[in-house]
């Protein structure tokens, strides 16, 4: 099964700093621990220095994690605050895609989580919880089932 990790990186930051990102390493290890033969792309670990690349390969990059984000089994965005480059994710797999949506949020008010989303998590507790009793991945299976008809 193959899972993207999508999240808060810079934000509405007005400089090149990003986020705290360390939600990443517990994403990957929580799925690659509880999802047998999980494949996990995670962008910033394959494109750690993008706040410094050219508009060229930044554009490159860009429409790539959108594109592979039609492509993927799951989408797991962290979204602690609002992240237009997480909508856009989010956007692109729940309307082009055939995978699954999963929102870890405080924002399930928020119209882009909300339906853009089949699961969301207001924290990352509740969704180790379901990962980990394989609740969640028996949910996916059956979503993927759906969305493929």
């Amino acid at each position: 099964m193959r899972f993207f990790i999508a999240g808060i990186m810079q934000g509405s930051r007005r400089d090149l700093g990003l986020h705290e990102q360390d939600y990443r390493a517990r994403l990957c290890q929580l799925i690659e621990t509880h999802v047998p033969n999980a494949d996990v792309y995670d962008p910033l670990a394959e494109h750690h220095e993008s706040v410094e690349y050219d508009d060229d390969k930044g554009r490159e990059v860009f429409y790539y994690h959108n594109r592979l984000c039609r492509e993927v089994d799951v989408v797991v965005a962290f979204v602690p605050e609002a992240s237009m480059g997480t909508a856009i994710e989010m956007w692109e797999a729940h309307e082009h895609g055939r995978g699954v949506v999963i929102a870890i949020t405080p924002l399930a008010h928020n119209w882009a989580v909300k339906f853009c989303s089949h699961l969301v998590y207001a924290n990352f507790d509740r969704f180790e919880t379901e990962l980990a009793s394989g609740e969640l991945l028996g949910t996916i299976e059956n979503l993927l089932v759906e969305r493929a008809t």
